[in-house]
């Protein structure tokens, strides 16, 4: 199996470019062109996560957290970050790390963490903005079906759950080939009128790149006209955290249990529940203070994440409850997600979850 096949893999769950500019996602030690052996899925790929890796003849980490965030200038082995990528580089290890786009697509960490709540009717808490594009162009009649299915084929017309959207309407267009000019209609130096098809397609704006170099390649003209515009909708698909409902409403003190139950943890600090009963539930894996007004405007009743510092706990104001359940234990189910996703696509390949807990943090 090469590495570059279970990257394409990976990044169908989750683009690497839905990433935060902060992140490091991404293929941090390895060559796309190596051949993998065996994989093994972590939270984070420190030391003993190699050596658990070399054990079970995996050469291949696939890890949340990047082990690297910035760059380094020297790598002596002077803290566990150098020494995990010396010891990986020189065990031929790869190491790909699934973080903040994982956290951002609606089938990722969030959803996972939705699923074992029990949550009904999951969306995205915070969505993302500005990162919608519309595509503009102009096509012969006899052309244009092929043209948008190329733009289609290249990822274009996704409106949430619906695929393959666009709007085409007629209309003809002028145009005078030069001395130059090679039309594929027309003469040159004489104006030609052709009836034509007007599209529009939306896109993410990552897929900018792509789709316009399909557009070129299906479109008929020499010189194709387009235009492209930023777009103020959300994307429901990508973002930050996710909400939903449970089955039933349930006091506090129920629901608590409940919650450690499912997410395996005996330590739970929350904010006073003024006798609140729990319906509908906010989440988000990691650390997640940054959404309490999310939480609070979707009208949540209680918001379930990782991190949250003294102070931010004020930042409830009764208005909802908080729940730091604490940051490893919020993402622990990543690694379930990651290799069910890669058990599916590579059914006969070795996938293994780590069973080291890499959590850091210690509770008595």
């Amino acid at each position: 199996m090469k590495l570059s096949a279970i990257i394409a893999a990976l990044e169908m769950l989750a683009p690497s470019d839905l990433q935060e500019s902060y992140d490091n996602s991404g293929l941090i030690t390895g060559n796309p062109d190596m051949e993998i052996t065996g994989t093994l899925i972590c939270l984070d790929s420190i030391e003993s996560i190699i050596d658990e890796a070399i054990h079970k003849k995996c050469n291949l980490v696939v890890a949340h957290h990047p082990i690297i965030f910035s760059g380094l200038k020297k790598i002596t082995g002077k803290n566990y970050i150098e020494r995990v990528i010396i010891k990986a580089i020189k065990n031929d290890i790869a190491i790909y790390a699934i973080h903040t786009n994982l956290d951002n697509v609606a089938h990722g960490v969030n959803r996972k963490i939705a699923e074992k709540l029990g949550l009904k009717n999951s969306r995205v808490l915070s969505e993302k903005e500005r990162n919608i594009l519309k595509l503009v162009t102009y096509v012969p009649h006899a052309q244009a079906e092929k043209v948008i299915e190329a733009l289609f084929e290249a990822g274009a017309g996704h409106i949430g759950n619906y695929s393959e959207c666009c709007f085409k309407h007629e209309g003809s267009g002028t145009f005078k080939p030069g001395n130059d000019a090679n039309p594929h209609i027309g003469e040159k130096n004489i104006r030609h009128t052709e009836p034509e098809s007007c599209v529009e397609i939306i896109l993410e704006s990552r897929l900018k790149n792509k789709v316009l170099a399909a557009l070129k390649a299906a479109h008929p003209y020499e010189e194709v006209a387009y235009e492209i515009l930023q777009l103020e909708n959300k994307n429901q698909l990508t973002g930050a955290g996710m909400i939903g409902e449970l089955e039933e409403s349930m006091p506090a003190e129920e629901f608590f249990k409940s919650l450690k139950t499912r997410m395996n943890t005996n330590c739970v600090r929350y904010t006073s529940d003024h006798g609140k009963s729990i319906k509908k539930v906010a989440v988000c894996g990691g650390s997640g203070s940054f959404l309490i007004g999310n939480a609070i405007a979707a009208g949540a009743d209680i918001f379930i994440t990782g991190d949250f510092k003294y102070h931010q706990f004020f930042d409830a104001e009764g208005k909802i409850i908080i729940a730091d359940i604490g940051h490893f234990e919020s993402e622990q189910y990543t690694i379930e997600l990651i290799g069910d996703w890669l058990r599916e696509k590579f059914p006969t390949f070795a996938v293994h979850l780590t069973e080291i807990n890499t959590n850091p943090i210690n509770y008595i």
